[in-house]
């Protein structure tokens, strides 16, 4: 079975009237310097690092100097006049460790020309690789559509609505009802979940073809039905801290999460093992099932230990396995099956509530961190609104990396708002003490059954011992003749 992992793919816009322009993403993306003709503006990021390929991918009927990324982005600037305008869609993935550069490559491509471009859509793709163990691709789409003559289309259409008859609809001002269509199926909702799917389908081939053994899944641990808690992304920043050995809030939580992981697989194991044994016990006949005294004098026959630790320990073990037999209750093999049984329920249970206190408090962390990162930056911010309009693109470019973070976090913080969520980081903190005190005390009780399965096992290996010795008795063949 190959190790699968989740893997996030953000899917976004990039718009005007959040600040942005298609010519300086591409320049940022392709570490390249542009000129936006639509607003006079240069964006240069030639001293930008971690560029380790730019390509643009074009349709059969785009024209041929749309493979120069200046002319191609300008084009689309100048055909979007309004100060609100959609620009392009933006998609980004990881790249996998495991496959070269060249295999990287070849990823990305035939992803990109498969899913988008011969769908009609030009492509502009860039794989960023710092070194840091974090190779990525950033993936510009064009969102209008192309005429067979290489002019830009429109995105959509006016369509009348009409009524049962198949009849226009008077708008009762002397012309028709009508809405907007678009013009492709580009924008349908259901594309992100498939252009998703895809990444994941064609990484896992790539990864199969070079014999790589691991494989990802778009859908997060909870939609494959695994109660595996995801990491949280560290994003650069926190990254770069924790090379450094500085921890971070996220690093703290991706700690105790592997930690939370690597408990709850154990345990899971173990209970199974035992669980299926002492079933497949109890179901013999009743002659035939060992009882617990025979298992509990086996068991202390055991490989004896000739170190005093050792002799303490075993007798802790003893000890331990004696308190679960008799507190429970427990004198034949189906009542010890009933008590696995019920410790496997208990066991879900409290799984159930360690991953979902564990998910929450991620969400929770990346809020609030979120939240710090919008009010850390937000001096920047406010600078750049003060900033005379001939200084603007230096100031942007000195920091560039601020100014990123803090659109990021405002974007985040917006569309939390947009959902519902009131922005409350009091609150948010107040409700990670809360989860991580009763998460402890789960894990507590997780704990003290593992101790418990431990006892168990030293009845399994007993049973297991006394059948080997019941197999290896000489056979009483009779008299000789």
């Amino acid at each position: 079975m190959f190790p699968i992992d989740f893997c996030h793919i953000p899917v976004s816009i990039i718009k005007r009237s959040a600040g942005r322009s298609a010519v300086a993403a591409a320049a940022y993306r392709s570490g390249t310097k542009l000129t936006n003709e639509w607003d006079g503006m240069t964006h240069d990021y030639t001293r930008k690092g971690g560029i380790v390929h730019a390509e643009i991918m074009l349709p059969a009927h785009a024209p041929p100097e749309f493979a120069d990324r200046s002319i191609l982005w300008n084009s689309v600037e100048q055909i979007e006049k309004a100060r609100d305008s959609q620009l392009a869609r933006e998609i980004e993935a990881a790249l996998p460790r495991e496959l070269s550069g060249e295999q990287q490559l070849a990823l990305v491509r035939a992803y990109v020309k498969d899913n988008f471009v011969d769908k009609g859509m030009c492509a502009d793709f860039a794989i960023h690789d710092k070194g840091t163990g974090n190779p990525h691709v950033h993936i510009m789409l064009t969102l209008r559509p192309l005429k067979e003559n290489g002019q830009w289309g429109a995105k959509c259409r006016k369509a009348y609505d009409l009524d049962e008859n198949g009849q226009r609809i008077p708008d009762g001002k002397g012309g028709w009802k009508n809405h907007r269509e678009d013009t492709t199926d580009w924008n349908d909702k259901g594309n992100v979940e498939i252009w998703r799917a895809a990444w994941a389908a064609y990484t896992n081939r790539a990864l199969e073809s070079a014999g790589r053994p691991g494989r990802i899944d778009h859908r997060s641990y909870k939609r494959q039905g695994i109660d595996k808690i995801p990491s949280v992304h560290l994003g650069p920043a926190a990254s770069q801290m924790e090379k450094r050995g500085i921890r971070t809030d996220k690093g703290e939580v991706n700690r105790q999460i592997a930690a939370d992981n690597k408990l709850l697989k154990e345990i899971k194991a173990r209970i199974t093992r035992l669980y299926n044994w002492s079933k497949a016990e109890a179901e013999k006949p009743e002659g035939q099932q060992p009882s617990m005294i025979d298992l509990w004098e086996a068991q202390q026959q055991l490989k004896r230990p000739d170190t005093r630790t050792g002799k303490i320990r075993a007798l802790q073990e003893s000890a331990a396995l004696f308190s679960f037999l008799q507190t429970n209750g427990i004198q034949s093999m189906q009542q010890l099956h009933e008590k696995i049984a019920d410790m496997n329920s208990r066991y879900y249970d409290l799984r159930g509530k360690i991953v979902k206190a564990e998910r929450r408090i991620t969400t929770l962390t990346e809020r609030g961190e979120m939240w710090e990162q919008y009010n850390q930056y937000k001096s920047i911010h406010k600078q750049l609104a003060k900033v005379k309009p001939e200084k603007r693109e230096q100031f942007e470019q000195r920091h560039s990396r601020e100014l990123i973070l803090y659109d990021a976090a405002a974007r985040y913080l917006k569309e939390l708002k947009a959902s519902g969520e009131e922005i409350t980081p009091k609150e948010w903190r107040r409700e990670i003490d809360l989860l991580t005190a009763q998460k402890q005390v789960d894990s507590i009780d997780m704990k003290a059954m593992r101790e418990e399965l431990k006892a168990v096992e030293r009845l399994r290996k007993a049973a297991d011992q006394l059948a080997r010795q019941e197999r290896d008795k000489p056979r009483d063949r009779g008299p000789e003749r």
